[in-house]
């Protein structure tokens, strides 16, 4: 920027005619003047054309001409004078729509770049995501574990849910199982002073159960499980002590998490989600695209199944598809318990039938209860889980 000799003085004369006319220029009339003055006055101008240009990208449907426009603010913005007021905020601003509209039309490299440069201006989060869709999960849990302080206040049980996934997914299953502990205290803390519904904290306490057991911990997994059941009991007598609402992206991105060894290894070629992450906060457009994409597939394949008569495939097949419903569900809006329902219910049929593993029944009833949890229906999910309660191995400490 800055290169005035870029348009003709007469250029500059319209543009700066156009912005001080009595009538109120269109957007792509004050785009064009801002593009023409941020050349020769970038102090005063490129601020209002970064903002111009997101305003215009939003106007626009066709994700490429959306991906140039983020791109050419992004690169005004870096342009900004250190005096420009709110400057980082406003780069990282430009940065993240960039990075987004990137992926968008699938240029993850590009994406990621863009993604490493917010990381060194502070904004780190997004790249903990990219890394761990593509499988570099031990790369995302260093870097969440660099900006994350033990015991800091700060540190949104969200963030601690995403390092604690990373960590596991890496291999480092102790240091997960220690940060997944600090979040369950700090859910019943938090419930106990009715500042958090209850029923986060059962949805936590069942993840924490299910990483207890898979590091070969059972009596600590037991434990866990007889807390949930009691918790689900107290809710079943009484409902939540306080109303809350918008409660169900701890349930769903929890059940999602749950399904992450169900699913093939992530690579950069290959990506997925980055599991233990919601969309909302920061799934890849093209990485969010492709796991909705493959519920039609699904669904094919358990028609197969159910005809092919291989249980425990059909069962693995149909939970698969089962949590794809339910994070459509989740973040559609279009909240019917009735559309949902029917997925957990068939997966308990199935799982009732003889020749099922036995373990898949606790499972199925289990996905069911912490859904009935999440549409109140807490006497129902009581039911459920007590039930599954009784079919996990009896264990005693010694």
């Amino acid at each position: 920027m800055g290169n005035a000799g870029k348009y003709s003085q007469d250029a500059v004369l319209r543009a700066r005619v156009l912005l001080l006319g009595s009538e109120e220029p269109s957007l792509r009339e004050r785009l064009e003047a801002y593009r023409v003055l941020a050349e020769v006055s970038p102090r005063a101008y490129l601020p209002k054309l970064v903002d111009a240009l997101v305003e215009r990208a939003r106007e626009w449907g066709d994700p490429e001409i959306r991906r140039a426009l983020y791109g050419e603010a992004a690169d005004a913005a870096r342009c900004f004078d250190a005096d420009v007021p709110d400057r980082e905020e406003r780069l990282r601003h430009a940065l993240s729509r960039y990075e987004h509209a990137l992926f968008a039309v699938g240029r993850r490299a590009e994406g990621r770049a863009v993604c490493e440069e917010l990381a060194e201006a502070g904004r780190y989060g997004r790249l903990a995501v990219v890394l761990a869709e593509e499988g570099r999960h031990g790369e995302a849990a260093e870097l969440l574990g660099r900006h994350i302080a033990p015991g800091d206040a700060d540190v949104s049980a969200w963030t601690l849910i995403e390092w604690a996934a990373e960590l596991d997914a890496a291999g480092r299953h102790e240091e997960a199982l220690g940060v997944f502990a600090g979040v369950v205290d700090d859910a019943r803390r938090t419930a106990a002073d009715d500042r958090a519904p209850l029923a986060c904290l059962a949805w936590k306490l069942e993840q924490y159960a299910r990483m207890l057991g898979a590091a070969g911990r059972p009596p600590e997994e037991a434990a866990a499980r007889r807390e949930t059941l009691a918790l689900l009991a107290r809710l079943a007598e009484g409902g939540e002590p306080v109303s809350w609402s918008n409660i169900q992206a701890t349930w769903v991105t929890l059940l999602v998490l749950s399904g992450r060894s169900a699913e093939p290894a992530a690579t950069p070629e290959a990506p997925l989600p980055a599991f233990g992450v919601h969309p909302v906060h920061g799934w890849s457009p093209d990485v969010r695209e492709e796991y909705f994409a493959s519920i039609p597939v699904l669904e094919e394949q358990t028609d197969a199944l159910r005809e092919s008569g291989v249980p425990s495939e059909l069962i693995a097949t149909r939970r698969r598809l089962t949590v794809r419903r339910a994070l459509r569900w989740e973040t559609s809006g279009r909240r019917a318990e009735e559309s949902l329902r029917p997925s957990f219910d068939e997966g308990v049929n199935l799982a009732r039938r003889p020749t099922a593993d036995p373990s898949a029944l606790a499972r199925a009833l289990t996905d069911r209860s912490m859904f009935l949890l999440a549409v109140k229906r807490y006497e129902e999910a009581h039911a459920d889980f007590a039930e599954a309660f009784t079919l996990q191995p009896i264990v005693t400490r010694t």
